[in-house]
This record gives structure tokens, C-alpha cells and sequence, in this order.
């Protein structure tokens, strides 16, 4: 069951959702490109090591890591990604963008948080889990990486 909140509580719970989400989204660039860093590096100490006389073992399961981390750092390269649709949701600079300066001063005249919680919220969710589904593609890449090094051991 929800209770009523007083306007003024309304306003700023409405305005600290908007700050909070507008933050969530810029989080998932930031962790992004954190990783996109961590799995080029990777995949450029692999590239030193392709033509070193491996066993086709190792080879193989290199070869398997080699393409979790390309998936990985392809969902990572679109979180960064930017959208510029916006056409139609009346709470985003895509939209106003395609507005003249009295459309944009009318579309101010309502309350455009809640839409704008929503589209971010929606931007958010579909950055986060392209970033879950990009690291858990890392930790297999790395995963595969230790097997490889241990047939090269055996």
C-alpha cells in the first residue's frame, strides 16, 4: 500500500530520482570503459603470444578466450554506445533537440521527471545488463585463459 506524499516531498523525491538515475547511467560508461581497458590489454598480451609454438591445446582454448573477450568488449563498446532515438518519449535531449525554442518552452510547462525517471530508468537497465553479460564473458575468457596455461604446463 502507498501513502500520499506532501508536494514539496514529492518535488524533491521526484528530483533526487532524476539525479540518482542520471548517475546510474554515466556509472555503467565509466565501468565500461574500466573494462574495455582491462580486456584489450588482455587480448594484446595474447596477440604477443599467438606464433610461440603452443600446443594445439592450449591453442584452442586460447583461441575460445580470444572470442569471449571479443563478445565481452563488443556489449561493452555498446554500452558506451550513444542512442539517439528520443523522438517520441517528450523527456530527452533527442527530443528537444528536434524542437524550436517555443515547442521546448511548452514542453516545460508540465512535469517531465517522471518521464525522464523512466527513460533513464529503461537506459540504465538495458546498460547494466549488457555490462553483467560483458563481465561474466570476461571472468569465462579468463577462466578458459587458466586452462590453456595449464595444458601448456602438463
Amino acid at each position: 500500500m502507498t501513502t500520499a506524499v506532501p508536494a514539496s516531498s514529492e518535488d524533491a523525491n521526484l528530483d533526487a530520482a532524476c539525479t540518482a538515475v542520471a548517475a546510474e547511467v554515466a556509472r555503467t560508461d565509466s565501468k565500461a570503459s574500466l573494462l574495455l581497458a582491462f580486456n584489450g590489454a588482455v587480448l594484446a598480451g595474447l596477440a604477443t603470444i599467438v606464433d610461440t609454438g603452443l600446443p594445439s591445446v592450449a591453442k584452442a582454448v586460447g583461441a575460445a578466450a580470444v572470442l569471449a573477450l571479443a563478445a565481452a568488449a563488443v556489449l561493452l563498446l555498446l554500452v558506451v554506445r550513444p542512442r539517439m532515438r528520443g523522438t517520441t518519449d517528450r523527456a530527452s535531449f533527442p527530443y528537444w533537440a528536434r524542437l524550436d525554442e517555443d515547442a521546448i518552452r511548452a514542453s516545460m510547462r508540465g512535469d517531465t521527471r517522471p518521464a525522464r525517471i523512466r527513460v533513464l530508468s529503461t537506459i540504465a537497465m538495458r546498460k547494466y545488463s549488457q555490462l553483467r553479460l560483458a563481465v561474466d564473458l570476461s571472468l569465462a575468457a579468463l577462466a578458459l585463459l587458466v586452462v590453456a596455461a595449464a595444458s601448456v604446463l602438463v
